[in-house]
């Protein structure tokens, strides 16, 4: 995703509006009008192609597409357009886990030794830590070597040896880190103790039961099963390579619309495919990660939900219980700050005030920068070291690596890659972060 601090009205409009479906009506504060005005605006100036759906109490009330399947044969996206839907994947492999528990084949405190005798820890990792990422087991997509070998198939055995190779990264539920490792390995439980495929598992489970048509374990994309393909932006739309879906299993194969998405939520909090005892310990949250599930906060609402991230392909899919509200969106090509979208979709509907993206050029100069560059350190003892580059703004936390800041004028800068906003206050040298799903902004200080 590009990084820039110039942003620039795009006066061509690439791509026309898709096809929309009919919704009901609601009578809440819902401003349907806004969030037709913020979607159109990003779609004429090239900021997103995909789906947004909001269904309340089991009722669509909002549901339409944007762009192109397939940018090259203009194949239209429409409201059943599929998209690889990333880690949103896990709230589905978690559902399954726990309906495997209720059907006395798992327990939550168990060890895993049984399945993966060779792994660091195993016999202290229970399937608990899996689910909530507090098992230690380091992430295949955090080794540099998965982005030489994603594209190809790997056999499960494959991706056994590659985990279990991995020293540990922390003692076994000391603390929460998020894993892709984890999700993958509770895939290859769930066919053990089934003795079934994952994609069957996923079927018989979840999507039958609850009628969820177009939501599987994806293989190659197929533009002739209303598939799309996915895009990054440069000068221009670049179509992205795509990951072979071996490599993720349950945590991050799947393939849905944000329709199903939305059903999928409303079938879990309606208590269609585990109990309430299950639903409690999957939204029990520490440490900011539930079980397969995580918080996720606007204004004054507290939900539930999981995002997604794989080649181009962005998603969010969220519950607002206290309102049986269920939002989803699935994007295929998106240059623009997802989490802030995501947000501001939330906000339509309660009525909350935001305003709509302005794309004329906000400048900044080397100069002024300056005054932003520096150590910032939080109460908790993180620390972002602030720095420019050509220009651009970039911020580093602790030995990440630096990513680029966009300016978004008034102190705030934009980092495009996970929405995070950094909000700073020269005057009394503090920084303030405000991350998607958290309900308050954390404060570092200049050193």
């Amino acid at each position: 995703m590009r990084s820039i601090l110039l942003i620039a009205v795009v006066s061509t409009l690439l791509f026309s509006c898709g096809n929309n479906k009919n919704t009901l009506s609601d009578n809440s504060g819902f401003n349907k009008s806004k969030l037709d005005s913020l979607l159109n605006l990003l779609h004429e100036n090239d900021k997103f192609m995909g789906s947004v759906s909001l269904s309340k109490k089991g009722n669509t009330i909002y549901s339409k597409a944007y762009g192109f399947d397939d940018i090259e044969t203009q194949k239209k996206s429409t409201v059943d357009s599929k998209y690889r839907i990333g880690s949103i994947s896990k709230m589905l492999t978690a559902t399954l886990v726990f309906k495997a528990i209720e059907e006395n084949k798992l327990n939550l405190k168990q060890t895993i030794d049984q399945y993966f005798p060779d792994i660091e820890n195993a016999n202290k990792i229970t399937i608990a830590n899996l689910l909530n990422h507090r098992s230690g087991i380091h992430s295949f997509t955090k080794d540099t070597a998965y982005f030489a070998y994603r594209t190809d198939y790997k056999s499960s055995d494959e991706m056994l040896e590659i985990i279990t190779n991995y020293q540990s990264d922390f003692e076994p539920g000391t603390k929460a880190e998020y894993s892709n490792s984890n999700f993958f390995l509770l895939s290859v439980m769930l066919e053990s103790v089934y003795e079934k495929p994952f994609g069957d598992l996923l079927i018989e489970k979840i999507c039958a039961p609850l009628d969820l048509k177009d939501t599987y374990y994806g293989s190659k994309i197929d533009l002739a099963n209303n598939e799309s393909n996915s895009y990054t932006y440069s000068t221009e739309w670049i179509k992205e390579i795509e990951t072979d879906l071996s490599t993720a299993m349950g945590a991050g194969g799947m393939v849905s619309t944000s329709g199903d998405l939305t059903r999928f939520l409303e079938g879990l909090f309606d208590l269609k495919i585990v109990s309430q005892k299950s639903l409690e310990a999957m939204t029990t949250i520490k440490d900011n990660h539930g079980m397969g599930i995580l918080p996720f906060n606007v204004e004054n609402k507290s939900g539930f939900g999981h995002g997604g991230i794989i080649e181009g392909f962005k998603s969010y899919a969220i519950y607002f219980p206290e309102d049986s509200l269920a939002i989803a969106l699935t994007s295929n090509a998106i240059d623009y700050n997802f989490a802030g979208l995501v947000r501001d979709v939330a906000k339509c509907y309660f009525g909350e005030p935001f305003s709509l993206p302005n794309f004329n050029a906000v400048e900044i100069s080397p100069d002024e920068l300056e005054k932003y560059e520096g150590i910032y350190t939080g109460t908790g003892g993180g620390k972002f070291t602030v720095t420019q580059k050509d220009g651009v703004l970039h911020s580093q936390l602790n030995d990440s690596p630096a990513n680029p800041l966009v300016y978004k004028g008034k102190h705030k800068f934009f980092m495009e890659e996970n929405g995070a906003e950094f909000i700073f206050n020269p005057e009394t040298g503090q920084m303030s972060l405000i991350q998607i799903g958290v309900a308050n902004a954390y404060i570092f200080t200049k050193e």
